[in-house]
């Protein structure tokens, strides 16, 4: 089985412009996330994906790889997914830009779930432990059946505690996303849905379209840069 990570870095985000190009242990922030990924030797190919010639020059500087694509995607996926499309891989696995903590202990298990030959796609959870992050619409939630898969995400609290005395172990879903090659291909051919649009959520759309998600649950918090503020605190624990 074939696996392949690719990174989609982009420079115009809103809450934290240049992002990718940001200084962290004196690396630039993208070149650490290819490395991180990079070490876990799990993958035949590490590719950041990237509308960007700065982002592009960088990682190549660094000795990675990198591939340009549109600018006109609307979603990390559908970045990944130009990638993909000319890729000979069985699996896909999309890691975060801003990922730069990232292991093999938490990505091997997301890869290991596709030796159930029905998973199509598969992505990642971990408990939430601050009771703040329970009401914090950055927190996505998630909820699954007894085999695992996906029930829903929410930006609200899933489920309700009617009683509030159930004692319910809440879950925090990670971006980090895996898909079979032919599944990622479809899932950005497809329409965004009236889930994804009110929630702002794109992996609703797999689960409007009958696309199953296998959640892996894993211990890893995930510390994801979306601020100069966790920029600082990355610094911080790099130290």
């Amino acid at each position: 089985m074939k696996a392949a990570a690719i990174i989609p870095a982009r420079l115009g985000s809103t809450r934290f412009p240049e992002k990718p190009l940001a200084m962290l242990g004196g690396k630039c922030l993208i070149t650490r996330v290819w490395e991180a990924v990079v070490a876990t030797e799990l993958f035949d190919e590490v590719i950041v994906a990237t509308d960007s010639k700065r982002i592009l020059d960088v990682v190549l500087a660094a000795g990675g790889k990198a591939q340009m694509t549109s600018s006109e995607h609307p979603s990390g996926s559908d970045r990944v997914a130009e990638v993909a499309s000319g890729l000979e891989a069985d699996i896909i696995v999309n890691v975060q830009g801003d990922e730069p903590f990232i292991t093999a202990d938490v990505l091997k298990p997301l890869l290991d779930s596709f030796r159930d030959d029905a998973v199509q796609m598969a992505s990642l959870m971990t408990p939430i432990l601050d009771a703040e992050q329970l009401d914090d619409p950055g927190i996505v939630k998630v909820v699954t059946d007894a085999a695992g898969k996906a029930l829903y995400f929410s930006r609200s609290l899933i489920p309700f505690d009617r009683d509030g005395s159930s004692g319910y172990n809440y879950m925090r879903h990670i971006g980090v996303y895996a898909w079979r090659r032919e599944t990622l291909l479809r899932f950005v051919s497809l329409g965004m849905g009236k889930l994804e649009r009110v929630e702002k959520l794109e992996q609703l759309r797999a689960l409007e379209n009958g696309i199953a998600i296998q959640m892996v649950e894993t211990d890893y918090q995930g510390i994801g840069i979306d601020t100069p503020e966790d920029l600082a605190r990355a610094e911080r624990i790099i130290k």
